[in-house]
């Protein structure tokens, strides 16, 4: 075994740029010792020594284990470290296995180690395991017809099996390997990072000379897009945002898998080893080199700290976890944020990062591909090159065309956006570093003046999907700059279950939902929305989205913090007044209408003159209407319902009825009559035969709020329900009302206590989400319980 430790040695100074890539580390001491010691002591006697051995090995792994958890706990190495600690462990937990099973179980194939190369692939070929993932191995074999081979590798993964550890394994010769690569860009991805353990080093030496002749060879252009589209079906899966407040660090936007695409692209195309060699090949600069180390060992440390609090291979930052990751990562509450905020926003801007690193390295590999003699380019269409205002517009990106363009005019740093925007144009990544070089130009001087004012409020309002050109500028960092009170909420995470997305996300995605409704993209969802925005004041209504969140994660209510933001604001981006005004009011009520729509009762006049006495006007309800839609659209999926859609539409109707003067809320008794009149009427027709005693009771079972409260076609079931109760001692009416989303549970019974609750109880034990609740007395001690 120790020549099989010699020749992987060997193997990997001679295949490899880098011999750490590809050496097998040497065992630990005590570990190989034990073992050797349950070797002597058990000799012959092959399932008490593997027995001895299981217990060896399990000591080792949580002595491991608890050293590197502790290491990372008490902060006396980084994540990455971490994870690289673990992955020798693994290491020579493995070859100690190998060793063991050769001298114990196998001893009369003294040659069966060599006939096999133990190969670690995928992310334990980088090298880096967290605590809990899959031990990703490779059994490379001369033939298929070697017994000894396929024996010891049945012998290993048992014992790997029954130390409870998740292995994925498979065992292929160097030409199965070969077509298995070629056939399928997945395991081609996990075995461009191989790495020798132990066994056949000149086995190892050919399977790594194949792959790289046989499938890397001329085929860099099919592995870049097939790991870009594999990225995008992962963000799409994931949720398309980095920012979701529940994400999933591995394989999420600006995760660790989108950082390992980037060093699989280069490794494949450009022969990169070390991530360092991408400073080398100018693919970073040593500030983002330096950048893409600091997130890398952010992400290795959260995902760590997770498989230990969780106790298993936990990818998904959940509401319950948290706390626990805040703690274990020592972040203090501070500054009106609690700790959980405060790692949140730290993980958030991590995740910036890292799609800050891929916008750079995808720009940098297609400016490479279209060099001449370099990689077929990636799919773009190239326009000739023109000039405006000192930036050119070179195919499909917005360049610098002098490296003092910001120096010289500050404000081009807002009209670089603006015309990136206007010409539909990606930006240069090395106009974009220039950018983050020249943060420091956003001061008080730019942000007071009024050209720098304009385009910036252009491009809020532009008809040209201005969520994109707003979070270029936010990614940038110049959004939060040129607006201090949105720089704030960056990254910002709210600590509950309602918020899918940190506070900037949600503001940038209202933008992007309140620009579909105008191009009319969404007028079947939102109607009313849809019909009303032509009606409103585009500068007032996109600020009003823009800002209506802004002040969140202050001591103070956002929303009259807000407001104040919307005073200082208006007057310096040109607007008017009365626009500052209406914005400013917006900003500070801007939840009164969902707030009204879902906790009031809609059928009670005095919940609409309540609401009436704060908007006032129908310019205000119009704008509050589109705004209410767009944010609570703009919280996440599944947020927004068609009951949700109903109430509002209901609260705005009755307001706008009030407050044009179509509704009269005096004459309380007349209006009585009319609704009961109304309904004597209607159900005459239904009921021909009934008689007087009928009708009057049917007219004096109810207060007269009921009359001025509920809907006609409402009364009409309701008296048909009750009229079931001379029959049946209880009747339960279930009704689908597709438009709203919801079912409708009409209870009838006599009154008695504690009915309610009962109710509730058995719709919750039913698993029904009670959005609506309406609770009718009869006077004659009926009870009519509504539930939507």
């Amino acid at each position: 075994m120790n020549g099989a430790r010699e020749q992987g040695m060997a193997a990997g100074k001679k295949h490899g740029k880098s011999a750490k890539a590809n050496t097998p580390l040497r065992p630990g001491a005590l570990l190989r010792d034990g073992l050797q010691k349950i070797a002597r002591k058990h000799a012959g006697d092959v399932p008490a020594a593997r027995l001895a051995a299981l217990e060896k090995l399990r000591e080792a792994l949580e002595k491991g284990h608890k050293a590197a958890q502790a290491g990372l706990e008490e902060k006396r190495f980084r994540g990455g470290a971490c994870a690289e600690k673990i992955s020798r462990m693994m290491d020579e937990i493995i070859v100690e296995i190998a060793e063991f099973v050769q001298q114990v179980m196998m001893p009369a194939h003294s040659t069966a180690i060599t006939q096999v190369s133990i190969v670690a692939v995928g992310g334990y070929g980088r090298g880096r395991l967290a605590p809990f993932s899959d031990i990703d191995l490779l059994f490379v074999v001369p033939t298929r017809e070697t017994e000894q081979a396929e024996q010891f590798v049945e012998h290993l993964l048992y014992i790997l099996w029954d130390l409870r550890l998740k292995v994925g394994h498979a065992t292929r010769t160097v030409n199965e390997c070969v077509q298995q690569a070629r056939a399928d860009m997945t395991i081609r991805t996990s075995m461009l990072e191989s790495r020798l353990l132990c066994g056949g080093a000149a086995l190892f030496a050919d399977y790594r000379e194949k792959f790289a002749r046989r499938v890397r060879h001329g085929s860099p252009r099919a592995f870049v897009k097939a790991k870009l589209d594999e990225r995008d079906l992962r963000h799409q899966r994931s949720g398309e945002s980095r920012y979701l407040v529940e994400p999933n660090i591995k394989e999420g936007k600006g995760g660790l898998r989108d950082l390992n695409t980037l060093f699989w692209i280069a490794k494949y195309c450009y022969s990169v080893d070390e991530v360092t060699d991408l400073v080398d090949s100018g693919f970073l600069t040593r500030d983002e080199l330096a950048l893409f180390r600091r997130s890398e060992n952010f992400l290795w440390a959260v995902r760590c700290h997770l498989h230990y609090l969780s106790g298993r291979a936990e990818e998904r930052l959940s509401f319950d976890v948290q706390s626990g990751l805040a703690a274990a990562m020592g972040v203090k509450a501070s500054g009106g944020q609690n700790a959980v905020e405060r790692f949140m926003r730290q993980y958030f801007l991590a995740a910036k990062d890292v799609g800050d690193l891929t916008r750079i390295f995808c720009s940098k590999l297609e400016a490479e591909q279209n060099k001449p003699g370099r990689l077929a380019r990636l799919p773009a269409a190239f326009r000739r090159q023109k000039q405006v205002h000192g930036f050119t517009i070179a195919g499909q990106r917005l360049k610098m065309v002098r490296a003092d363009v910001f120096r010289r005019n500050p404000v081009n740093l807002i009209r670089m956006f603006k015309l990136a925007n206007d010409y539909k144009l990606l930006i240069d990544p090395d106009t974009l570093r220039a950018v983050t070089n020249s943060l420091d130009l956003v001061d008080k001087d730019l942000r007071q003046h009024p050209e720098a004012n304009s385009l910036f409020l252009d491009i809020l309002t532009s008809r040209n999907h201005p969520e994109r050109i707003l979070r270029r500028m936010n990614e940038a960092g110049v959004l939060g700059k040129f607006l201090p009170d949105f720089g704030r909420i960056v990254a910002l995470m709210q600590f509950n279950m309602y918020h899918h997305y940190t506070a900037d996300e949600h503001l940038l995605r209202a933008i992007g939902i309140m620009a579909e409704l105008e191009r009319g993209e969404l007028d079947d969802d939102y109607p009313l929305a849809h019909e009303l925005v032509p009606k409103l004041n585009r500068k007032v209504i996109y600020l009003a989205v823009l800002l209506h969140d802004i002040a969140k994660g202050r001591p103070q209510d956002h929303s009259e913090a807000g407001a104040r933001i919307a005073r200082r604001l208006g007057p310096r981006l040109g607007l008017t007044e009365a626009e500052t005004d209406l914005t400013e009011w917006l900003v500070k009520y801007h939840l009164v209408m969902s707030d009204t729509a879902q906790r009031r009762d809609l059928a009670d006049p005095q919940t609409i003159e309540d609401f009436v006495d704060i908007v006032q006007t129908l310019e205000r309800l119009r704008h509050l209407l589109v705004l209410t839609v767009v944010d609570i659209r703009a919280v996440g999926p599944g947020v927004w319902n068609g009951w949700k859609g109903q109430l509002l539409r209901e609260l705005y109707l009755e307001a706008e009825g009030m407050l044009a003067g179509s509704a009269s809320h005096s004459n309380r008794p007349h209006r009585v009559q009319l609704a009961q009149q109304a309904f004597l009427e209607a159900y005459q027709a239904r009921h021909p035969d009934l008689s007087a005693a009928a009708r009057k009771k049917a007219l004096t079972r109810h207060h007269d709020a009921y009359w001025l409260s509920t809907g006609l076609q409402a009364q009409l079931a309701h008296a048909d329900i009750l009229n079931r109760l001379k029959k049946e001692p209880m009747v339960i009416d279930i009704q689908h009302h597709e438009t709203r989303g919801v079912l409708e549970l009409c209870l009838a019974c006599q009154d008695h206590p504690g009915l309610f609750s009962r109710l509730t109880g058995a719709c919750a034990v039913a698993g029904l989400n009670i959005v609506d609740a309406r609770l009718i007395t009869t006077r004659d001690g009926m009870a009519l319980d509504v539930l939507q």
